[in-house]
């Protein structure tokens, strides 16, 4: 029998043409509405053996799938933070059915929650990246509806200069003082300084390493370490068996906190992040003479494209160049001499 009746729910029981076993709640107590999900089911498994149909897939197998496929991911938190989000508007949605129609709404219920450019072009982004594995990779679709990123303005680089820096260090409490500095020094990102424990560390060497599974770019990075680097470490012995920087014994979660803040506003910073402190370090860098391959490999970048936003403080190469029109009678530098005096 193709329904059966347990308690006040009906089930639904078949074999299906390649002769596997079918059984499941139809989760009704409706006999009618349980005959109409058996029918339909019988239909589709009829269907997908002995024609070759596609199984009729819904966002969220998209997403099991996709989260399972990319658990390696440095990002995968903020992967899952961006598809809580979307449910609400993806939810059992059959993949073919989502058009460009509902991403240009998603796009405009994002913006009005009054979010950057940027912030709705990463959830995007990932709505993109999954629809074309899909496609390409899972063979769940045969096309995906484009999806049209935001125009983002273009950014310019925040940094500090050494002066800036060194009145934001005095106004710091001395736990976060410490962090920044070693920061300034180093390059790290907030969770790599945060997360630094001794056994990543050997000061004979001037050396500290980040982990792959700890990397931004899952690659490990080797991390040498200046003076004040390791100044900065050295006062840290003793504090706490395992990690390198602590507050009151405890290890620390967060950086950007009401004391970071209340130093930037006595220091005279504005519109200045934690993260801006690596801006600062690779700036320094450039402009102290360092390769940019070099750069590169020290911040543990994987792509040549992260470096070169940097590439317009270092200009110094060019100057011979600049040297040409000179040498060909175009300097216009004096207006006076070029056009005579009135």
């Amino acid at each position: 029998m193709s329904l059966r009746k347990r308690g006040s729910v009906w089930w639904i029981d078949f074999v299906t043409p390649s002769g596997e076993r079918v059984r499941r709640s139809a989760k009704t107590g409706n006999k009618v509405q349980a005959q109409e999900l058996h029918d339909k089911l019988k239909g589709e498994v009829w269907r997908l053996q002995k024609l070759g149909d596609r199984p009729r897939r819904i966002w969220q197998d998209a997403v099991v799938r996709w989260l399972r496929e990319q658990a390696h991911k440095a990002s995968i938190e903020d992967d899952k933070d961006k598809l809580r989000w979307l449910e609400r508007y993806l939810a059992n949605q059959e993949l073919e059915n989502i058009n460009r129609g509902l991403i240009d709404a998603i796009t405009e219920a994002k913006r009005a929650e009054r979010c950057s450019n940027a912030t709705v072009n990463r959830m995007l982004a990932l709505v993109r990246a999954i629809l074309r594995k899909c496609v390409r990779d899972w063979e769940w679709l045969d096309r995906a509806p484009a999806v049209r990123l935001l125009k983002e303005p273009s950014r310019r680089i925040r940094f500090l200069n050494r002066h800036q820096a060194r009145i934001l260090l005095c106004e710091l409490p001395p736990h976060l003082r410490d962090m920044a500095s070693f920061t300034l020094a180093t390059g790290l990102r907030a969770a790599n300084v945060t997360g630094l424990t001794w056994d990543q560390v050997n000061l004979s060497r001037k050396l500290a390493w980040i982990h792959p599974d700890q990397a931004k770019a899952r690659k490990a990075i080797a991390v040498p370490l200046n003076d004040t680097a390791i100044g900065v470490v050295r006062a840290q012995k003793a504090k706490h068996p395992t990690r390198v920087f602590t507050y009151e014994g405890e290890p620390i979660r967060q950086v950007s906190t009401r004391a970071w803040y209340k130093a930037l506003k006595r220091a005279g910073i504005e519109d200045f992040r934690w993260h801006d402190l690596r801006h600062t370090w690779a700036s320094w860098h450039v402009q102290s003479g360092t390769p940019l391959f070099a750069l590169q490999e020290l911040a543990g970048w994987e792509t040549e494209k992260m470096v070169r936003r940097y590439a317009h403080l270092a200009a110094e190469h060019l100057m011979v160049y600049a040297g040409n029109m000179e040498s060909h009678g175009t300097n216009t530098a004096q207006p006076a001499d070029f056009c005579g005096t009135a």
